[in-house]
């Protein structure tokens, strides 16, 4: 055994919600490989090979509810990957409620045990949730599925940048509550990425920061290039990284914020209401 062995997960049990394509199928492919034991809970067709697949929509309390059941047993590490884009129906319980809701199962059934991790998959749409953060705190204080639904009805939120907001601050908002009980929660916010999500809004999604890689000479990222990030943050070698958003966009915001690439600082102001 070596001090290596901290990024790996073997004798650990995964959860990747999400895991039947994109950034969530990587994830689920690069935790197995790794050594975990993985459970992918999807409403698409799960197809990787040596996992278990488990049918849940997030849309759905019951079918949460019916997953958590079916998943069983102790949970060391949860991918919270699914989501969609703006139109589509449910979009609030997809992106967040549902995940919000799947945690609480496995909270009240104690499957999340004291060293165990969550990593969210966020946005850039994500980025300017503290501006927002009363607003946020409202959400995040409604006590189940379904009040939170009625809150986002009430407030016209079901949309996908509010969404996200609601990821961040629920990360950043949980580090301290989950720690006392040994539970680290994280995210990434992805740069623009050839999933078959992003693939379905190309113009918008892959050709957001287009001019800055076109300087670079680089591409969209792979999903595996996203999910490396965020298998590390639910592993041991990231014990002491919680409560943040890692922002993994190759370096795109932080060259808009300080100005090394002018033509990105409208946007990266723009998506952290710095305006």
């Amino acid at each position: 055994m070596t001090v290596f062995d901290a990024f790996r997960y073997d004798n650990k049990r995964v959860l990747v919600v999400g895991g039947a394509t994109g950034m969530g199928a990587a994830a689920a492919e690069l935790a197995r490989d790794a050594g975990a034991e993985v459970v992918v809970a999807d409403v698409a067709a799960i197809t990787l090979a040596g996992v278990t697949a488990v049918h849940v929509d997030l849309a759905e309390r019951a079918s949460i509810d019916a997953a958590v059941d079916v998943c069983g047993g102790r949970v060391d590490a949860l991918f919270s990957c699914a989501g969609v884009a703006d139109g589509t129906d449910g979009i609030e319980r997809v992106n967040f409620i549902g995940h919000r809701h799947l945690i609480d199962r496995l909270l009240e059934r104690d499957m999340l045990p004291r060293g165990s991790a969550i990593g969210f998959i966020s946005s850039a749409a994500g980025l300017g949730w503290e501006a927002n953060l009363p607003q946020l705190q409202e959400l995040l204080a409604t006590p189940d599925f379904d009040s939170g639904v009625q809150w986002v009805n009430a407030h016209h939120k079901a949309d996908y940048l509010s969404s996200k907001q609601a990821v961040c601050a629920y990360v950043a908002a949980h580090a301290f509550p989950f720690g006392k009980r040994g539970i680290r929660i994280n995210a990434i916010c992805p740069g623009p990425t050839r999933t078959p999500l992003a693939e379905a809004n190309a113009e918008t999604w892959l050709g957001f920061g287009a001019d800055y890689r076109g300087e670079l000479g680089t591409e969209p990222s792979t999903p595996l290039e996203q999910a490396y990030p965020l298998v590390f943050l639910c592993s041991d070698a990231a014990a002491a990284i919680t409560g943040i958003t890692l922002i993994t966009d190759g370096g795109y915001m932080s060259s808009g914020i300080t100005g090394s690439f002018p033509p990105a600082t409208a946007a990266a102001n723009f998506l952290f209401g710095r305006y």
